[in-house]
């Protein structure tokens, strides 16, 4: 009783500093949905009073929707592709004694600690030298390169978390490495999969500075949301639609979390009763 009476009161500054963080990172946050029905085009209290206006506004601003559709497309190839390279990535570091593979896998994770804005300077200056006209297609590319982390961290757990005695069973039965993939191993790792597609996806959807340098005449949501900040006219539609991405963005974060921990929890349990 009173190691336990101790553990809670060592825990109490750890719990202040978490809720202290929550509150400098997201109250902030909060201020968006506030002023996007506020009555007036200034972001200032007193709210001048409560209003739709601004959401009924954007369904009248085809730009918006223009490049909220440039947006998802990005992301949807972006989340299919990272994950796609994640999954083989992550079977191979936690399936094969890879040479180097702390190096390895290092730079693999570095666009999670490298600063995006040199990330974006070095592919403009690559696809620059390489000639390549900037478009959808060089966003999308950088994209894949910003999300691969996120996919792999994410695929890693769910590899390592189910009994590869069950992949050579198939092989003992028969089946080559390929068809083993798929009836075994593919259904096994399925919710790490869908976490990593909703993760990818709202990161890509989300990325700004990689489509500040990469994008061309097709603007991306976040472009065109920095443009528009310019005009303060705009900017009342420009809070309304950033509340519904934040709000959408949480939804689908926090899905992906949910599955892969849902998943990863019902591995344990699995494993502990074998």
């Amino acid at each position: 009783m009173k190691s336990d009476t101790y553990i809670k009161r060592s825990n109490r500054p750890l719990q202040f500093y978490a809720v202290l963080f929550l509150i400098v990172l997201y109250v902030p946050v909060l201020f968006l949905p506030l002023f996007s029905f506020n009555d007036s085009i200034y972001v200032s209290f007193p709210l001048k009073g409560f209003t739709f206006q601004w959401y009924l506004e954007l369904l009248d601003r085809e730009p918006v929707w223009a490049s909220l559709m440039n947006s998802i497309k990005v992301a949807v190839t972006t989340s299919i592709i990272a994950t796609g390279f994640g999954i083989f990535a992550a079977k191979a570091i936690t399936r094969y004694r890879l040479p180097g593979r702390g190096p390895v896998v290092g730079f693999i994770m570095l666009p999670l600690v490298v600063p995006g804005i040199i990330l974006g300077v070095a592919l403009l200056v690559l696809i620059s030298q390489l000639g390549i006209r900037l478009s959808l297609y060089t966003v999308t590319a950088g994209h894949v390169i910003v999300c691969l982390p996120f996919a792999i961290a994410t695929l890693i757990p769910r590899f390592e978390g189910f009994d590869k005695s069950v992949e050579e069973a198939s092989a003992d039965l028969g089946e080559n490495a390929w068809w083993t993939f798929w009836r075994v191993t593919f259904p096994i790792v399925f919710p790490g999969i869908l976490a990593s597609l909703l993760l990818t996806f709202t990161v890509s959807f989300d990325e700004f500075i990689m489509a500040f340098f990469l994008s061309g005449t097709d603007a991306t949501l976040p472009i065109y949301i920095w443009g528009q900040l310019r005009f303060p006219q705009a900017f009342p539609s420009i809070l309304a639609m950033a509340s519904i991405i934040l709000v959408v963005s949480f939804i689908l974060v926090f899905l992906g979390q949910w599955i892969n921990r849902d998943a990863q929890s019902e591995s344990l349990e699995s494993t502990k009763n074998t």
